[in-house]
């Protein structure tokens, strides 16, 4: 039985790395000892033991040990054996490329199905989706298909910001992007904003945190959904 938070966001402003995660999170992984993180996405080029780094300061006061998946000589194996998985966020370009490299979907879909806890954000979350075509990243490596792991039924659009009617920036919104996406995709798409997070257990997923988030499906105006809100969406 899948068993999944899926955040907007690791950080939120003037807080430090995943802190307004954590006290969910210490139920999430109740139990766990030791985490596996999947470094790949690299955020600001990042490396893989600077990266996991990073998050083992951040477990440890949850008591929670992490190990980076790149440090193991079979990632296969690791991923199936992991008490805990998180990815992080970065580049989704990145981190789906390197997810193709080392042919792991059908593990990590077989580890999510069996109910290993997982905790994605930003491009981890992503990945979560039918695909990874509503990132915000830029396409710095080219990856074999932007077809990802499909464990929730729709996409996501991570740290989701509204237009601000005071700006003059005139590149396109987050919502207008969106919409040329639904020109040519039929896959509803979550708008999920920063201190946002889905919870998946079994079959049901459910929108959690202190804001609405924005639900768009092709050919229909978006809706805004409250914190709480289960899927199947009933509008």
């Amino acid at each position: 039985m899948k068993k999944m938070v899926i955040a907007s966001t690791s950080t939120l402003h003037g807080g430090a790395y995943l802190d307004y995660l954590l006290p969910r999170l210490s139920t999430h992984f109740e139990g766990v000892k030791t985490l596996v993180f999947i470094p790949f996405a690299r955020p600001g080029g990042l490396s893989h033991d600077a990266y996991t780094v990073k998050v083992q300061e951040a477990f440890a006061k949850i008591g929670i040990a992490v190990v980076g998946l790149h440090t193991f000589a079979n990632p296969k194996q690791a991923v199936l054996e992991a008490e805990a998985l998180f990815t992080g966020g970065g580049n989704t370009f990145q981190l789906v490329s390197q997810l193709y490299a080392l042919d792991l979907w059908a593990s990590l879909r077989k580890a999510l199905a069996q109910g290993t806890p997982y905790l994605g954000c930003s491009a981890g979350s992503n990945i979560t989706g039918l695909s990874m075509q509503t990132t915000n990243d830029m396409p710095i490596v080219y990856p074999p298909s932007f077809e990802t792991l499909g464990v929730i039924p729709f996409n996501l659009n991570p740290h989701y910001l509204d237009p601000d009617p005071s700006s003059t920036h005139m590149g396109e919104t987050r919502e207008t992007r969106i919409q040329e996406f639904h020109a040519y995709n039929n896959i509803p798409v979550l708008g999920l904003r920063e201190g946002s997070w889905l919870e998946v257990e079994g079959d049901c997923i459910r929108l959690m945190g202190p804001l609405t988030a924005r639900w768009f499906v092709a050919q229909e105006p978006p809706v805004e959904l409250e914190s709480g809100t289960e899927w199947p969406v009933e509008l």
